[in-house]
């Protein structure tokens, strides 16, 4: 099943116009749509995806901040949730969760893998045990097929 993504349009912390689908081209993306209000976003899924990034070096991991009324993301708040002060992987802002909306997101966290010809191979929602198990899952069977 074919479930094409022609683009993903946010903007980098500085504020500059990206397509993340022209930015990782033919690249197997794992992108985690979070909330720095969200305490499962801060407390598992950034980690997970720092973890998915570590195990597996040929994914792309991405980090999208979906903006909503009085909880944006700015340079300095995105930052801030590492401890190191560094971020880990790139991470974009989705200015008026447009991405978020795009991808019929449930909540926060949620996955989006993306094989290297640019299909949605899987969407899931959340960060507790099942989600990680469902994420490991779906990143074994894509990466099998590539």
């Amino acid at each position: 099943m074919n479930n094409p993504v022609q683009s993903i349009k946010v903007t980098d912390l500085d504020g500059n116009a990206i397509d993340l689908m022209t930015a990782f081209k033919n690249q197997v993306l794992l992108l985690i749509i979070y909330n720095n209000d969200c305490l499962g976003c801060i407390g598992r899924a950034v980690p997970l995806a720092y973890k998915f990034k570590q195990d597996y070096p040929s994914i792309q991991v991405v980090g999208i901040h979906a903006d909503f009324v009085n909880r944006e993301g700015t340079k300095a708040n995105i930052k801030s949730v590492f401890t190191s002060g560094k971020i880990p992987f790139p991470i974009y802002i989705d200015q008026h969760h447009k991405v978020y909306d795009q991808f019929e997101a449930e909540g926060t966290p949620q996955w989006l893998l993306i094989s290297k010809k640019g299909d949605l191979f899987r969407s899931i929602f959340g960060s507790q045990d099942n989600a990680q198990n469902r994420l490991y899952y779906a990143l074994e069977s894509l990466l099998a097929d590539h």
